[in-house]
Order: C-alpha cells, then sequence, then structure tokens
C-alpha cells in the first residue's frame, strides 16, 4: 500500500491504515522527539501524542507537502511544547522550594541518547546540554539537520523558512554551541 493510499484510508478512519501510519513512521518520531526532550520517557508520550494528533488532524493534510514533512512539523511542535511545560514545571518547583523547609533540589538526570556508544556519553551529554540551552528556532534547525539527517532544503520546508534563513539558524547554532561547549570545557580544565 503507497502513502496515498494510507493517507486516503486514514481520512476514512481506517483503523488499519492508522496502524500501518504508526508502524512506518513511529522511528522517525521518536528519534526527532528524543533530539528535543532527551528523555526516552518523554520521547515516547510525545510520539503517542504526536499520532494522536496525526489521526485527530488528518482530514487537514492537503498533500501540498510530502507526509514526512508534515509529521516532522508536527513533531518539532509537540516537542517544544513539552518543553515550554517542562520549564513551566521547573520554576513552579523552584518557587515552592522557596516556601518549604526541603532546601535540596534535585537536577534531572544526564540524558544519553541511545545510539551513542560508551566511551562517548559524557561528551554527548555536555553536548545535548549545550542544545538545550539553544534559542528554539535554532535547536529545531540543528537537530533536524544533526540528528535527523534532513537537508536544509527539507528543514525549510518543515520550519516554512528560506533555505537562507535554515542556513543562517545552523550557523548561529553551531557559533552559541561552540561558545557554551568552550565554556564547559575550560570548566573542566
Amino acid at each position: 500500500m503507497d502513502e496515498k493510499e494510507l493517507i486516503f484510508l486514514l481520512k476514512k478512519r481506517d483503523r488499519e491504515a492508522f496502524k500501518t501510519i504508526v508502524e512506518t513512521w513511529q522511528g522517525l518520531v521518536y528519534n526527532t522527539a528524543i533530539g528535543f526532550l532527551q528523555n526516552a520517557e518523554d520521547a515516547e508520550d510525545t510520539a503517542q501524542e504526536v499520532f494522536i494528533q496525526v489521526y485527530e488532524s488528518i482530514a487537514a493534510f492537503k498533500g501540498e507537502s510530502k507526509f514526512s514533512t508534515w509529521l516532522y512539523r508536527i513533531t518539532v511542535s509537540k516537542s517544544l511544547d513539552h518543553l515550554r511545560k517542562r520549564k513551566r514545571k521547573k520554576r513552579f518547583a523552584f518557587v515552592q522550594s522557596l516556601y518549604s523547609n526541603n532546601d535540596l533540589m534535585i537536577d534531572p538526570p544526564d540524558f544519553f541518547h541511545p545510539g551513542i556508544s560508551m566511551e562517548n556519553k559524557e561528551n554527548a551529554s555536555a553536548l545535548f546540554k549545550a542544545i538545550e540551552k539553544l534559542p528554539p528556532n535554532q535547536k529545531t534547525a540543528f537537530v533536524l539537520n544533526k540528528m535527523e539527517n534532513l537537508s536544509y532544503m527539507e528543514i525549510a520546508e518543515v520550519m516554512k523558512l528560506s533555505d537562507s534563513a535554515v542556513d543562517a539558524l545552523l550557523q548561529r547554532a553551531k557559533k552559541n554551541l561552540q561558545k557554551i561547549l568552550k565554556n564547559y570545557y575550560t570548566l573542566l580544565q
């Protein structure tokens, strides 16, 4: 069954078509989400939210872009929403800690991407922490390019930007990461 037929059947609420879509694109959605969220459970939750949205809003898909581009857009949006919620929770927890007797603040555990070898885990952890500090547009472009291997043209389509805007975002992201990581490694010495 080809992609157009799957989408046609999904628009008719065919469960088998939905199952096939999930099985076909779950890796793409999960890998994109984990690149943003750096937490396996959060990435799984976000992937579920993405596919629920796909099922609920498939009628809005007009086929003007590739289905995978539409999926990337939804995944990026859901991932950024999740990060915003996480930041709000952290701020609320901080405010609560100011009014409680418990002075202990717990940092989240270091994230280790499943595809990274043991000897590179420390460097990868530093990189993921640095990526977390990038502005959302730079982070989106960087994750889609470096972790999902999307071309500038594909990123432009997902982010609804020009190729030159994507290039500029990636250049700024690289410069910002260099600054952040330079400070990190200077502190280690």
